[in-house]
């Protein structure tokens, strides 16, 4: 009878460590079961750096985890809009786009890289395509007047697509999103950010500042 309990104990405690390793390896980026889990969010090369460290080559200009303000580091991506102003040419100063290609589309010179660029360099890629075929000595400045927005998705009461503001963390977006579920793991959430097209997820803490274009995914809770 002691040596049956005895085997019923240790069955039940390699199954409650099968669980916690089952949620431990949920953390690292693999699939909980019973989860559902954005394709983006387990097929990404590399965690992000965390605040104040170091970031990949070609990852942009601005260090994850510290908030975006409207500056000359910020780069350019799908669904941000940019004001471009061509000094005396008012048919091609105008509000543009960024396409999901990466591209702005411009009167006379057609379509200008914008992706990763920012965007003083975006206005000086425009002078010099028109500076070699129509105008001689253009004038151009450009800035960011919409910020494209973020995604939250996952035990939300509200997941999906909201505008981004400046100094905004992963708390804030759940309270635009309407709060957690009861079901939500409100410790840490699943944070895709994309280098210069290049996607990149990582566990964050609720205080984390969130960038224009970030996925935020609330886990559920495994108990």
């Amino acid at each position: 009878m002691t040596t049956c309990r005895i085997t019923v104990s240790a069955k039940v405690f390699v199954l409650l460590l099968a669980v916690l390793a089952s949620g431990l390896s949920g953390c690292k980026g693999s699939a909980i079961p019973g989860l559902t889990t954005p394709d983006l969010a387990l097929s990404t090369p590399a965690p992000l750096p965390g605040p104040g460290q170091f970031f990949p080559p070609g990852a942009g200009r601005a260090p994850p985890g510290v908030p975006v303000v409207p500056h000359a580091t910020y780069t350019l991506d799908a669904g941000d809009r940019v004001r471009i102003i061509v000094f005396g040419q008012q048919n091609l100063s105008n509000v543009y786009t960024v396409s999901a290609n990466g591209t702005v589309s411009v009167p006379l010179i057609g379509e200008v890289r914008a992706r990763g660029l920012t965007a003083a360099e975006v206005a000086r890629q425009v002078a010099r395509r028109l500076r070699s075929q129509y105008i001689k000595d253009p004038k151009v400045t450009a800035e960011v007047i919409t910020y494209r927005p973020f995604y939250i998705l996952g035990e939300v009461t509200r997941p999906g697509q909201y505008p981004f503001a400046s100094g905004l963390t992963v708390e804030n977006a759940v309270a635009v999103a309407e709060g957690y579920t009861p079901r939500a793991k409100k410790r840490f959430v699943r944070l895709t950010r994309s280098f210069d097209g290049v996607m990149s997820t990582v566990m964050v803490p609720t205080d984390y500042p969130v960038q224009p274009g970030d996925t935020i995914y609330v886990l559920q809770r495994l108990f």
